[in-house]
């Protein structure tokens, strides 16, 4: 069994002048002036032709460790492929970079497939795409063989492992491509993948000597929220107006669920499409398609989408319920912000979701289905653990793929920006629920025990006489919806337990009796209003851009894909048109220099783009400014830069006493992230006493505890406070201790 300790470097050194020929490459194709973290590793090794595992978080950019190597080395690769969708979507964005690519696959005519293969056979295309279906069968694996296969990129590798999220049976098969082509190396790619999926991957496909190259699984332009389910439709359709007129993926479990909340966000004038497995292809094909062109921004879908899209612009993922696995919600939500440009990822969340997805794979009688069934409660728990609003979400994501999160708080999640509230007692009420669950002698759910605590008129309240109950009416001043959340909030802390036939009926445990004694008390988190968005951090993405001069060429990017035939963030990214807007460039060679350009699309787009700057700066008495020299600001591949304005001008007031509240109002930035800038403010400054913002009794009571139990996490300390004092009070605290500490030891 290979070791899967990472590398950082392949078995031969590089060839003489490799680092400039890669550099050339991709500058020339993509328009880019760097790689990304591990791109170069991963790219040396496809030209030295060592066996390698590349794990990079969606978006991090590993189409390009597969499509440099053959272009470099003059050389044909197959790409492994698991959907058409996704296919034709590479080889279209490769054709406008004028990279030779095609795929092959069931969508075509057979006349379009054999002339394909035909010029792949005369070295016409660099990149051949094809399902591992049609790859493995013996008529085509005696075909290539005259290709001279060097290389096999293997997307989406996850699929082949038992313990991975989308296992899929005709993965396996290509454990036969090292018997068939023993000289050709192969590269397998994915996006999520633990220590034990890693190990199955390299194992199962038998690859020798590996390169593992594992990059960074944090996506800190994401900011993750999760949300106790009450609304579903009207929550969605909250998030979904604060990202009116950009893209929006909604994942629901059912496919029934697609549909009817599609229905709902069309009769609020939202245009939105469903997608799901039970469609037939053209249906689905149709769905994907106005999507990917931007005729419709919301698609609604199960988890039978996204595989096969690479809309670089989705700036919104929302999952109605809770998918089944951490991977599946990585890779879910890892679809929003690929451009590196700042997205949302919004979960609503209902215990009931557990139950749901215990019972669906309960209910799977196959061989396969009892094999996986174990691993697969596992990673349903995992992810379980995760929607508790307790922990950093991006520290959770990033320690659940085995790495460490450097950072103390993320400052892109609802915990780190204080959303979700402080902790309440609550055994009162979590008494009462308990004892109406003994009295209805623990035959039902959350539903019906709120229903009898707010002295409802049902049907089944009736049926059982439970309107002569001691508990009937107990809680009337509570909304339904809010009583039945903090009834699954209970039960998720196992002050409760629920069956997992389906039903989720509540029972009674030890830790219920001990509540009901008097001997533990029941604390939940008192749910504040979540913001409409961190604001403040989606306007210092479009500083500096001409939003006018953005929308301008937005239409033109989508005038020029209707006329090519293809999705318009084929033909540039916002990221690009972002760099465009916010620097105007004067001409081609300026144009050249945009985040995104290569030789093709300068020659093939530049004339028009331009032109369309010039009408708007003379429209609106604007000149082009952009200096012939000036470095690239795209959101990707950005050279590093100073604080913002809205930080400098926080520090100033920082450094005169003013408060967390009066910053908030000058810079116009949430409390919570004004608090985080003060905590940095803290740290670099080192001020001897922070008692402008901090009471002095607070103070000492959160030092004692922060060095009784350290500063690694805040929550032991909030715990230990018994939720006395505020995690922002805290976080400051530490953040001073800490920077005391620094300063004594330097």
């Amino acid at each position: 069994m290979h070791a899967l300790t990472p590398t950082k470097s392949v078995s031969k050194p590089p060839a003489a002048g490799s680092n400039d020929a890669v550099l050339r490459t991709v500058q020339h194709y993509w328009g880019y002036d760097t790689l990304r973290p591990l791109q170069a590793e991963a790219i040396q090794a496809g030209l030295s032709q060592r066996d390698s595992l590349v794990v990079m978080p969606t978006g991090g950019g590993k189409s390009l460790c597969y499509q440099v190597p053959p272009a470099i080395a003059e050389r044909t690769d197959i790409v492994v492929s698991p959907l058409i969708s996704l296919m034709k979507d590479q080889v279209d964005g490769l054709r406008e970079c004028g990279y030779p690519a095609v795929a092959l696959h069931g969508g075509m005519s057979q006349e379009d497939r054999r002339a394909a293969f035909r010029e792949t056979m005369q070295g016409k295309y660099r990149l051949l795409f094809v399902a591992p279906e049609r790859l493995m069968t013996d008529s085509f694996l005696s075909s290539i063989e005259n290709l001279d296969v060097r290389s096999f990129a293997i997307d989406e590798a996850h699929c082949i492992s038992h313990w991975g999220h989308d296992f899929r049976p005709e993965y396996r098969m290509l454990a036969e491509l090292k018997r068939r082509f023993p000289a050709a190396s192969l590269h397998a790619f994915t996006a999520t993948a633990t220590e034990r999926v890693r190990r199955d991957i390299v194992t199962q496909l038998g690859l020798r000597d590996p390169a593992i190259l594992v990059g960074d699984f944090d996506r800190p332009n994401l900011t993750y929220r999760v949300i106790q389910r009450e609304d579903v439709y009207g929550q969605t359709l909250e998030v979904i107006k604060r990202h009116e007129n950009e893209a929006v993926i909604a994942y629901c479990i059912s496919r029934k669920d697609t549909e009817a909340m599609a229905g709902y966000l069309r009769s609020k004038k939202v245009k939105a499409v469903f997608y799901h497995a039970g469609m037939s292809p053209d249906e689905r094909r149709h769905a994907q398609d106005s999507f990917a062109n931007e005729e419709i921004d919301v698609v609604v879908a199960t988890v039978a989408f996204g595989m096969g899209i690479d809309r670089s612009n989705v700036r919104c993922v929302v999952h109605a319920a809770m998918p089944k696995s951490i991977e599946h919600y990585q890779q879910e939500t890892g679809r929003a912000g690929r451009d590196g440009l700042d997205a949302e990822c919004v979960m609503f969340y209902s215990p009931g979701d557990v139950t749901k997805w215990e019972y669906m794979l309960s209910s799977d009688g196959s061989e396969a289905g009892e094999q996986n069934k174990a691993a697969q409660i596992e990673l349903l728990h995992h992810l379980q653990a995760y929607c508790q609003p307790f922990d950093c979400r991006h520290r959770r994501l990033v320690e659940y793929f085995g790495q460490a999160f450097a950072k103390r708080e993320c400052g892109a999640c609802d915990v780190c920006l204080n959303e979700t509230g402080e902790m309440e007692d609550v055994t009162v009420l979590a008494q009462k629920v308990l004892s109406c669950v003994a009295r209805t002698k623990e035959m039902f759910g959350a539903k019906h025990v709120a229903d009898v605590l707010r002295g409802g008129d049902t049907e089944m309240i009736r049926k059982w006489n439970h309107q002569s109950l001691s508990t009937y009416g107990l809680v009337k001043d509570m909304r339904a919806k809010e009583l039945v959340a903090s009834i699954n909030q209970m039960a998720d802390l196992g002050v409760l337990s629920r069956t997992s036939d389906g039903f989720a009926t509540l029972k009674l445990n030890e830790t219920s009796w001990a509540v009901m004694r008097g001997k533990q008390s029941v604390r939940l988190p008192k749910l504040s209003v979540p913001v409409s968005r961190d604001e403040a951090k989606r306007q210092e993405t479009w500083e500096g851009v001409d939003r006018p001069l953005f929308e301008a060429l937005r239409a033109l990017r989508k005038e020029i894909a209707d006329e090519r035939g293809v999705p318009p963030f084929v033909v540039f990214s916002d990221a690009s048109l972002r760099d465009m807007s916010r620097r105007r460039p004067r001409n081609r060679s300026d144009f050249r220099q945009m985040h995104g350009v290569g030789d093709t699309k300068l020659t093939e787009f530049g004339d028009r783009f331009l032109a369309c700057i010039e009408r708007h700066c003379a429209a609106t008495g604007q000149t082009v400014n952009m200096s012939a020299s000036g470095p690239s600001s795209a959101a990707i591949h950005r050279t590093p830069k100073g604080p913002s304005p809205a930080i400098l001008r926080a520090r100033e007031m920082f450094a005169s006493g003013a408060s967390i509240e009066q910053v908030s109002e000058e810079i116009h930035r949430a409390p919570g992230t004004v608090s985080n800038y003060l905590a940095e403010f803290i740290e670099t400054t080192r001020p001897a006493s922070i008692a402008a913002w901090v009471d002095d009794a607070d103070y000492a009571r959160v030092a004692a505890v922060v060095g009784a139990v350290g500063i690694e996490r805040l929550k032991p300390v909030f715990d230990a406070l018994e939720g006395s004092v505020s995690y922002e009070i805290i976080r400051l605290v530490a953040a001073h201790v800490e920077a005391m500490a620094a300063a004594e030891s330097t």
